[in-house]
């Protein structure tokens, strides 16, 4: 069954389109894309995923058929909560978070400030760290930093002018994309997504790199590596004890986009998970 649209407003004017697969008194699951996806990645694990849950997924802002704004700073990641806050309040209860990529940038965000904790029951996180813990990673000057900094060439790519939005417009950039992994062309993504998504990295990256925080949370966490992902080394996905007390740590078969190209896989690490968190009966 498809989901129901609908949309909410966040602090600053931004609309938020969301799409709910309505379950009536089962628990919220949040689930938040990253780059350059939209709401649609979520489909196939929201499908196995809507009995067990009602499942809620947005478009972030620059992407899908939420607002697009022009600005820059329109993307930080305060900005960004301020548009997951929005959501949650419209769920209207405490929620479980399941997140990808940019989106698991994002929640991690979320899961460590100190007014979400107590609204966020659990996090699965997969293919992204939190950019202050990163921060910290970073300064180890280890093997393992060397390896992530070479998996993160296209960070550096994507701060440059001019060149990565005319990739994109031009359809260099998507086949690209599409050889590295293997993927099917047709995702779902709009010119927007690739274009817009590009101000997440430009809004936050170099600030939180250069200047982390130190972000802890008690929020139960799962943090998923695929071991095979191009971009996200594994170390750099798990080494996080220091920062999430309840944390537990799954190296699994694949590659980056995990909730397209594996989504029963995703489903099942959330139902374990959220099961442990909840102590529901198996």
């Amino acid at each position: 069954m498809p989901p129901s649209k609908s949309a909410t407003t966040s602090s600053d004017g931004t609309r938020i389109a969301v799409y709910t697969y309505a379950n009536p008194g089962a628990p919220v699951l949040v689930c938040v894309h990253g780059y350059p996806d939209n709401a649609a990645l979520w489909e196939p694990v929201a499908e196995l995923l809507a009995e067990d849950f009602e499942v809620v997924t947005y478009d972030v802002r620059g992407a899908g058929e939420s607002d697009h704004p022009i600005s820059t700073s329109a993307y930080s990641l305060d900005r960004l909560q301020e548009d997951f806050q929005a959501v949650l309040d419209q769920a209207g209860r405490e929620v479980h978070v399941l997140a990808h990529d940019w989106g698991s940038i994002q929640a991690w965000h979320f899961v460590t400030d100190p007014d979400l904790q107590d609204r966020i029951a659990s996090f699965t996180s997969i293919s992204g760290p939190s950019l202050d813990h990163a921060g910290y990673f970073l300064r180890q000057g280890n093997r393992a930093v060397l390896k992530q900094l070479l998996h993160s060439w296209y960070i550096f790519y994507l701060h440059l002018p001019w060149l990565p939005e005319l990739a994109w417009r031009k359809g260099w950039a998507q086949r690209a994309v599409n050889l590295l992994d293997k993927q099917d062309p047709d995702h779902h993504r709009a010119l927007g997504d690739y274009v817009n998504g590009m101000k997440l990295y430009r809004a936050n990256v170099v600030r939180h790199l250069l200047r982390p925080a130190e972000r802890r949370t008690d929020v139960p966490v799962l943090a998923v590596s695929p071991d095979a992902d191009l971009y996200v080394t594994t170390p750099l996905q798990t080494s996080v004890a220091r920062w999430a007390s309840n944390l537990t740590v799954k190296v699994v078969r694949g590659g980056h986009w995990m909730p397209r190209n594996d989504p029963g896989l995703v489903a099942e690490l959330v139902r374990e998970h959220t099961r442990q968190v909840a102590r529901w009966e198996t």
